[in-house]
């Protein structure tokens, strides 16, 4: 049996000149992600954060990561998962 991730809920930190239209566009193009929901949380001088919810038939964390890391932005937590197996 395998299982797959199908929804991940991150807390990410982005500097504002990170645009979120272009954050979350370039999550949705991720491998296995069908959906991207963003939602600005809090807005400081130099800093945004952000609650990701990504939806897909295979998410993988670590190529979401790699896209979070090259917009200039930070995980802080995985706040919500949801994994399912297929038999």
């Amino acid at each position: 049996m395998s299982s797959y991730v199908k929804k991940i809920v991150i807390d990410a930190l982005k500097p504002r000149e990170t645009s979120v239209l272009d954050l979350a566009k370039a999550l949705c193009d991720v491998s296995g992600i069908d959906e991207v929901d963003l939602t600005v949380v809090e807005v400081d001088a130099k800093t945004e954060t952000v609650k990701l919810t990504l939806h897909g038939s295979d998410v993988n964390y670590d190529n979401i990561s790699k896209v979070i890391s090259d917009h200039s932005s930070t995980i802080r937590s995985i706040d919500d998962i949801n994994v399912s197996k297929l038999v």
